[in-house]
């Protein structure tokens, strides 16, 4: 069984729907894919629908963006969460409005140097998503200013850039507490990704096992080979779920569906864990 646990489709900042989220996971040979949008659950219904069509199952799942009082960034993966949960939904929807807020900032500092206006930005942007850089980076791209996303993050829109400006989020052992509330599962996502910028001490990991930590994203194309390693290991010390997956993003990432997988048995661990919500089955 093909399983890849981390999707994304144009309700957050991938480039495909959540129904061609659902076909290319079956064009991949998944025979399940889980929809991790960013702070949203909005693409779940769309997704459930095709995947009876595309004969994949769906994991519905989230993306929560958490942040250290340091200031690094964690992104923790929540597996059949209860949508409605009234503290988690606070959070995110306290995370999304201050999205928005935050690339409006951005926008007009950087319209100061680049021919670029909120209109072009919106104009990337599918009705009811999280808006966020990678769609501030698709209008830098339409307007010649660079090549694709990647050259994007990589200079103007990288957080070291003069142009950044945070946004809020939670701590991510808060994080981690309000998933499981609501029933889900809660997985690290691409912990030691340190291309991406600075990565957690043992602190973090600590807090985020007490408050309730059920497993580790290792298999991710951005987490080192030493790194897994270090993942295996405290994964094996604290008992958690090791997962896989290519978090794919359609043509917004080079992440291919399938680059990665988790193990059935993983699949089967997750879904005992989560009362939130179920696994769509075709």
């Amino acid at each position: 069984m093909r399983i890849d646990l981390h999707a994304h489709s144009n309700v957050s900042d991938g480039t495909e729907t959540p129904a061609d989220v659902m076909a290319s996971a079956s064009r991949a040979g998944l025979d399940v894919v889980a929809l991790t949008d960013h702070d949203s659950t909005a693409g779940w219904a769309e997704a459930a629908a095709a995947a009876a069509t595309c004969g994949v199952a769906l994991v519905p799942g989230m993306e929560v963006s958490c942040r250290t009082e340091e200031g690094i960034s964690v992104h923790l993966l929540s597996y059949l969460h209860d949508p409605t949960h009234p503290g988690l939904l606070e959070e995110i929807t306290k995370a999304k409005d201050s999205r928005l807020t935050r690339a409006e900032r951005m926008v007009t500092i950087l319209a100061e140097d680049y021919p670029l206006t909120w209109d072009d930005v919106i104009h990337h942007v599918a009705p009811g998503a999280t808006l966020g850089r990678p769609h501030i980076a698709d209008a830098l791209v339409a307007a010649g200013v660079v090549e694709d996303r990647s050259e994007a993050f990589a200079s103007i829109l990288t957080s070291r850039s003069r142009y950044f400006i945070p946004h809020y989020a939670p701590d991510p052992a808060t994080a981690v507490e309000l998933v499981r509330a609501a029933g889900g599962v809660p997985v690290f996502a691409h912990p030691v990704a340190s291309a991406r910028g600075r990565i957690v001490g043992e602190r973090t990991y600590r807090e985020m096992i007490d408050a309730g930590l059920a497993g580790l994203e290792i298999d991710h194309r951005d987490n080192p080979e030493e790194g897994r390693d270090f993942l295996r290991k405290l994964a094996a010390r604290h008992g958690l779920l090791i997962t896989g997956s290519s978090d794919y993003h359609g043509t917004g990432k080079p992440n291919l569906l399938g680059e990665n997988l988790t193990a059935p048995a993983m699949l089967e661990r997750i879904e005992e864990l989560g009362t939130g919500t179920a696994v769509v089955r075709p």
